[in-house]
């Protein structure tokens, strides 16, 4: 299973693997834990993640990837932690998006060096 299938099975059923109600700050922390342990496996996690969100924004700012996230989702802004149950909404299905996208790019970049390096040997 690739990531990007991956992060579309979490997205079609977050509730078995963060619990229910499925909220942005329980996925983010998910993510955050899922990215450590493929770091300390030898796997590339979500390295790359908040450097292209900055450049999906085009802009950066303070803000760890969560924050780059909320920004692109909520782009008028949010007062506080808390999410009201829209924005939190809007900013799941923002963040699955966004994760889809990346991890498609990162697949075909991946693939065309895979190809090119095959075809040099």
């Amino acid at each position: 299973m690739t990531e990007r299938e991956y992060f579309a099975s979490i997205r079609q059923r977050p509730g078995m693997v963060i619990g229910a109600p499925p909220s942005f700050h329980k996925l983010t922390a998910f993510l955050i834990g899922y990215d450590q342990h493929a770091l300390r496996h030898g796997g590339p996690g979500l390295a790359g993640w908040h450097e292209w969100l900055v450049a999906r924004r085009g802009r950066g700012c303070n803000h760890a990837w969560p924050g780059q996230v909320l920004h692109i989702a909520l782009p008028d802004g949010w007062k506080t932690r808390q999410l009201s149950a829209e924005d939190d909404q809007r900013a799941v299905k923002t963040l699955f998006e966004l994760l889809g996208e990346f991890a498609a790019e990162r697949e075909a970049t991946e693939g065309a060096q895979s190809w090119t390096a095959g075809r040099s040997g």
